[in-house]
């Protein structure tokens, strides 16, 4: 079959599908699905945005008799490029598989657990499970931009609710292609749908299974081991990271080596009282203290601790501020719906030469100004006093107990804490929150001064008590910016940098990551692997089981694009199909 005639050929069938309108071949419209929220980017011969878990089966049986590479996409807002293609170095033609259309959630036991189709968000949980009480996995961060479920799940993704841990299920369905090239459908969500794949999906997504049908096998729909882990904080090992063997188990972990059309998670009841306490100190070794104190004597865990340096304070209050008064003013919910039209903003201003790049984002960053300061009077005290900065949540019985200890601590040790309103709780954590996206619109209205962006996402060993970077002076040197923030309780930190102009990111980031590996610390902690960090040997293992024949997301963490898992040859190189 000839390029054109194999395009025509799937081209139409994908369309027959999906429908025309949900099959996209135009360069421009394929763009917010075939490039990374903040890198990586590549070609895809098609984007197709299926209806139904059916329609989802019916492309992948179309693409595996095509023999192209699928890459099945969520939300798309990974931070490493790890759900779309990277570069043009790939053997075959990419089709990326939206599943966002498919946003079902379904309730079991009185929503002690739920079953998220392919496209279902964390937002959507959380609305669902309000009537019960009850709260995702995750409610910090991940769900404000829109992430999905099964995305988190397929990512090992989160963890920083002390207490649960990253996503994680051993509950799930999903396809993949056999080392003989064959596509089927493994239904491990402990409900019986049927046996044809087709009347299984559609059972699934119509709800025409009963309670009798749903079994409870002997199956982990959380890491619900996790605060008996982090507790040990002499261990020399990290509490979580993404590459954990111990939680790589079929979709989780997985990272888009098999199409995943449900997974089956637990939920977690709202705590009926929960206090935000803001700590400030300048002595990094008074926060590791009171880390170990909290995790090893403390009776009731902390919910989470998330982590400021004064740097993405003050970067976060300037370059983050539009973010975090969309979030205030107009609710989470809107997050989503602003992104798609920053990309559909900038997806026209390029068409015009004359248009500044990324012009939605400079708009957004001169309107903020006008606003006066967002921040509370007591946290601009803080900063203007300290250092280090720490947002410490607890519930129930957990804030009795951790005033006490905070009123003991600060008698004997540098800094202070005061106890947040719940006002000024929810100005710390959405001000946390935006940090992430703040250097980004640093680098943006600043960049023609300065290098490239390098990000660092790492966990540091449960005993370590130097935490706290302290650069060599010859790479200190190469670095302009610095941010640091991330999830204390377990050190797992975000070290984030802007180059001085001229210097090589990549280099520096390969010294840095050098020195990590002596200290026992392992990258990145809790995003995939993506296209920005090379796979170590257990996760290639990993994906080369779980998809033996390199269809699905080719080439994730620096591994073979090419079908089998072949290394690419001088002779193939030569051919030019690669380039």
């Amino acid at each position: 079959m000839t390029t054109s005639s194999f395009s025509l050929d799937l081209a139409e069938k994908l369309k027959a599908i999906v429908g025309s309108q949900y099959t996209l071949t135009d360069a421009d419209k394929k763009k917010p699905y075939s490039n990374g929220i903040r890198l990586g980017g590549g070609d895809a011969y098609a984007v197709v945005r299926p209806s139904s878990l059916v329609e989802i089966w019916k492309v992948l049986q179309a693409c595996v008799e095509a023999d192209v590479i699928v890459i099945m996409q969520a939300a798309n807002t990974g931070l490493t490029g790890g759900s779309t293609p990277n570069g043009a170095d790939y053997d075959r033609p990419i089709v990326i598989v939206s599943t966002m259309r498919i946003s079902d959630i379904q309730l079991i036991d009185q929503g002690k657990q739920i079953v998220g189709l392919a496209g279902s968000t964390l937002f959507g949980l959380e609305e669902r499970l309000k009537p019960y009480s009850r709260e995702p996995h995750s409610v910090i961060g991940s769900s404000c931009i829109g992430a999905s479920i099964v995305g988190g799940v397929c990512n090992n993704s989160g963890g920083a609710l002390v207490q649960r841990g990253p996503a994680y299920t051993e509950m799930s369905l999903f396809a993949q292609v056999t080392e003989n090239g064959e596509l089927q459908l493994v239904n491990n969500l402990g409900i019986d749908l049927g046996s044809d794949p087709e009347e299984i999906l559609a059972n699934l997504q119509n709800h025409t299974y009963q309670e009798t049908d749903v079994q409870f096998p002997d199956k982990r729909g959380s890491d619900n081991e996790y605060h008996e882990r982090i507790r040990d904080v002499d261990a020399e090992t990290p509490s979580r990271f993404n590459n954990d063997p111990r939680r790589l188990y079929e979709s989780s972990g997985c990272a888009g080596k098999l199409a995943v059309f449900a997974v089956r998670i637990d939920t977690f009841p709202i705590p009926e009282k929960h206090q935000v306490f803001y700590i400030g100190t300048n002595d990094p070794a008074v926060m590791e203290q009171m880390r170990r104190d909290m995790l090893s004597t403390f009776t009731n865990l902390p919910v989470s601790g998330e982590y400021l340096h004064k740097s993405s304070y003050d970067i976060s209050k300037k370059y983050g501020k539009d973010s975090y008064l969309v979030i205030d003013k107009l609710g989470t919910k809107y997050i989503p719906k602003m992104f798609a039209i920053k990309r559909t903003v900038d997806r026209w201003a390029e068409k015009f030469s004359f248009m500044p790049n990324k012009f939605s984002d400079r708009i957004m960053q001169y309107m903020s100004q006008m606003f006066p300061n967002h921040l509370p009077k007591r946290m601009e005290d803080f900063r203007a006093k300290y250092d280090h900065h720490w947002i410490v949540e607890t519930s129930n019985d957990g804030v009795a107990e951790a005033k006490a200890y905070l009123d003991t601590f600060f008698k004997d040790n540098e800094g202070d804490y005061f106890a947040c309103t719940d006002r000024e709780a929810d100005q710390a954590i959405l001000h946390r929150f935006v940090t992430g996206g703040a250097l980004t619109r640093y680098h943006i209205m600043n960049g023609k001064d300065l290098g490239s962006i390098m990000t660092i996402d790492v966990a540091f060993p449960r005993n370590e008590q130097d935490w706290f970077e302290v650069l060599p002076q010859d790479i200190d040197d190469k670095i302009a910016v610095k941010m640091y923030y991330g999830h204390f309780f377990c050190h797992v930190m975000h070290q984030n940098y802007i180059m001085k102009k001229g210097v090589d990111g990549k280099a520096v980031k390969k010294q840095i990551l050098a020195s990590y590996d002596v200290r026992g610390a392992e990258y990145p902690a809790e995003h995939n692997v993506g296209h920005e960090y090379l796979a170590k040997p257990a996760l290639r293992e990993f994906y080369q089981k779980t998809d033996p024949t390199n269809s699905f997301n080719s080439g994730i963490g620096g591994t073979s694009k090419l079908k089998n898992w072949q290394e690419l040859s001088d002779e193939h190189t030569d051919c030019g199909c690669h380039k």
